[in-house]
């Protein structure tokens, strides 16, 4: 189990954050939240991260707008968390998840992001050099910022049953950058990563942990 802890952003604005595992690691890495926020299943991927040796830590994004947001995976959480992240800009976002990299004290530090989370770690990627390595799962942004360039190696997740990213948006991607590895999922939609949601894929899940792990492995 983890701890919360308190971040500062260059811009003076402070917010809470997840903070896990060992503080002798020598891996470490930003865990970017879906639009729910952090909540049971963001902490608890925190910890599994922080089982397999990692130092993690995930800002609570959503402090900029309304502080300790936990929503439910239901039309409800989904009305409030659009609501949320449309109240924040995305540099605000880059400046929380610098404050987070920095807090980790690492020189090789990797992120990680779900959802609005996966988007907002390829921003990471391309907009800062603070980052060794990249993985976003299902990020619905990422086609419309395909010109970007990252600075890092990146790794994308997507299920190729998700409704909210077609098919033609992960070609068009590819596309721009081929240096980048893409994995697509059958029968797998939005959210496939969380045991909470009912798009749950427990197969296209482990399968993308285990290929997330590695990439980590290979670059930090």
């Amino acid at each position: 189990m983890g701890t919360i802890t308190s971040l500062t952003a260059s811009d003076g604005h402070t917010l809470s954050a997840y903070l896990a595992g060992p503080a002798d690691a020598s891996r470490a890495l930003v865990v970017v939240q879906e639009i729910f926020g952090v909540n049971t299943h963001i902490r608890a991927v925190c910890d599994g991260f922080a089982a397999d040796g990692y130092r993690v830590i995930a800002p609570a994004l959503f402090d900029r707008a309304e502080r300790d947001v936990e929503l439910a995976y239901d039309s409800d959480g989904v009305q409030t968390g659009l609501r949320l992240r449309a109240a924040i800009a995305p540099e605000e976002t880059l400046l929380d998840l610098t404050a987070a990299a920095r807090a980790l004290g690492l020189a090789r530090i990797g992120i990680i992001g779900y959802c609005w989370g996966g988007t907002l770690a390829w921003l990471a990627a391309c907009r800062t050099d603070l980052f060794a390595a990249a993985v976003g799962w299902y990020g619905a942004g990422i086609a419309a910022q395909k010109d970007l360039t990252p600075h890092c190696p990146v790794e994308l997740h997507f299920g190729e049953t998700d409704g909210s990213i077609p098919m033609s948006d992960i070609a068009a991607i590819r596309a721009a950058h081929p240096e980048v590895t893409i994995f697509t999922y059958p029968d797998a939609g939005h959210g496939f990563g969380c045991s909470e949601r009912d798009s749950f894929n427990a197969q296209a899940a482990s399968l993308a942990r285990t290929r997330s792990l590695a990439f980590f492995e290979k670059n930090l």
